[in-house]
This record gives C-alpha cells, structure tokens and sequence, in this order.
C-alpha cells in the first residue's frame, strides 16, 4: 500500500508554541511509519517550503495551539493549497477559538453558561460595576489565549483591574466570567456527521493549584485525571450530549473537546477547543483510549475524517 505524504505541522508564533512543539514530537512517534511519509513544517520558519511542497501532500495534521493555528489562519492556507486537514475549518476554528463568540453560540443552542462582561482594550470601565454585576470572585481571561494563559481568578475587588491588564497583553478583548465552584470535567467529541461522545474525564487539579491553570496541564503529577468521571449516568450523558451540541453549534468537524464545570447538578459549559492537546497521556487522547482507540490509532481515525471531509466539499464544487 502507498505511504500517505503527510504534513506534521507543529510549533508556530503563538505563546503555546513549546506546548505545540511538544505535542507534534509525540505525535511523529505514534504515527504509524508504515502508512505515512511524515513531513514537519513549523508556520515560524516553514510556510513557504509548505506551500512549495503542497502538490506532494496528501493530508496534514495541525498540532497548532492559540492564535495563529487554532483559529482558521492555517486551516485557511491549506484550503487554499487543497490539502485534506483533520478537525475544524476556517468557520468553526475561529469561532471556537473566540470565546466570547462561541458562548454566545452555545446559549444560541440553548447550551448553559455562565454569566459574563466584556471589555475592549480602551474601553472605559468601572471595576465597581463589574463586581456589582457578577459578584466575587471572577475569572478572568483574554477571549482567545489558550492552555490558560493570562487568566486569574480574582477574588478582591481590588485586583481586578491587575487582572484586566494581564489578560490584555494576550488580547484585545477579555471576559470577566462569574467564578462557579464545582467539578470541572470534560468531553471529547471523535466524527464528522455523526460525532460519537467519548467518556468523560474529571479533572483535579493537585494541591497548591488553584485551577487548571499552565503549569498543571503540563507539569507531569500537577493534576489528576479520572476517565470515566466520577458522576451519574444522567449528568454524564447530559455532558456528553452538551459536547456534542458545542461541537456542532460552533461548526467543529473531526473532534473537538468542551470544557464544563459542574455545581451540583448543574452543568456549565466554559470553551471548546477544536484541536486539543495531543501528546499520548493529553485528555482527548486519554478519552480516546477509554473508547477504544490506542494513540495511533485516533491519529487513524483523524486522518481518515480529514480525507472524508475534504472529499465531500470536492463532491461539492463539482456536482
């Protein structure tokens, strides 16, 4: 059988490009060598070698996190190259990745989720307002960084505007969010039609955490993991159901994984991400080998439903 040529491209310009680095290291490994010619290509230094090289090329994963990867620019180039690529397109990365814009969908589906404000870099604001508003604490957060980058859980109303500032060297926009104590878990979605809901994982952040913040997604021991998570049959297929409607609402194909809090009997869906963390011990991944799927085995799957997906839109251009 006939090698697949397929791009690697990891790395990047955003502030998760040693995340993403990491990943597409892990990712080589677990490629199956005998199904694929593996070419790497960093957006940092090799956007015009990928161009050059587009005729040859019969798929790309995108191990790309943060702007300039997860939100449409990449999905967008390879469009236009007319390569096959695994999980969102242009539409779905970018509203995905604004999570402002993807809660405004989620509640559009009728998806819960948290109360909110929104300020714009120079925009006037009262922090007084603010905290009369949502209350204390708050979280706070640029509207499309990623693995938590310059969030703060703010508690005094005296650091917020600290907390403001440090979102706004990662954005133009911020949401300030109600803080919801509670469980948070999360819910990998694998297809393009009809998505399947992969098993939950509860996520416990370890002592001296306050939240799955930087270092506890990545620090080795930091956080704890239980795949399934550790609720009812009726809360779990609720939030596996609510994954699927993001994943749908916000126009993700291939997977994607939505992140929820759960107070009580309450669940809240807090952002979606539609190229999620893939070394093998990541959480899409783990959830992945709970339905199933090996490492190398989901890489499969998603170079299958790239393929699937980029044939249908050719079907489209020529019926």
């Amino acid at each position: 059988m006939k090698k697949l040529s397929l791009a690697l491209i990891s790395g990047g310009i955003s502030s998760e490009r040693e995340v993403s680095l990491n990943s597409g290291k892990q990712v080589h490994a677990a490629l199956d060598k005998e199904k694929y010619d593996i070419r790497p290509y960093d957006p940092k230094t090799d956007l015009g070698k990928l161009v050059m090289d587009a005729d040859r090329l019969d798929a790309a994963l995108i191990i790309l996190h943060g702007p300039y990867g997860e939100d449409g620019t990449v999905q967008g180039l390879l469009d236009l190259l007319d390569i096959p690529y695994q999980g969102a397109g242009v539409l779905g990365s970018a509203t995905a990745m604004h999570k402002v814009m993807s809660k405004r969908l989620y509640t559009l589906a009728g998806l819960p989720v948290l109360p909110d404000v929104v300020i714009q870099k120079g925009q006037v604001f009262s922090s007084d307002d603010i905290v009369a508003e949502l209350g204390l604490p708050v979280v706070v957060k640029p509207a499309t960084s990623g693995s938590s980058i310059g969030m703060t859980i703010v508690k005094n109303a005296g650091d917020l505007n600290a907390a403001i500032e440090k979102a706004f060297r990662y954005d133009y926009d911020v949401l300030i969010e109600k803080f919801m104590a509670g469980i948070e878990i999360t819910g990998g979605v694998l297809g393009n039609d009809n998505p399947e809901a992969l098993p939950l994982i509860e996520i416990i952040p370890g002592n001296g955490y306050e939240f799955f913040d930087y270092e506890a997604k990545y620090k080795a021991g930091a956080t704890k993991e239980i795949c399934p998570a550790r609720i009812d049959a009726r809360l779990t297929s609720q939030a596996q159901e609510y994954a699927r409607t993001a994943h749908l609402a916000l126009h993700c194909q291939g997977y994607s994984r939505t992140d929820m809090i759960l107070s009580g009997e309450d669940l809240y869906l807090l952002e979606t991400n539609t190229i999620p963390g893939m070394t093998g011990t990541s959480l899409f991944p783990q959830a992945a080998q709970a339905a199933g799927y090996s490492f190398s085995d989901l890489l499969d799957r998603l170079v299958e439903l790239s393929l699937e997906i980029h044939a249908k839109r050719k079907n489209l251009e020529t019926s």
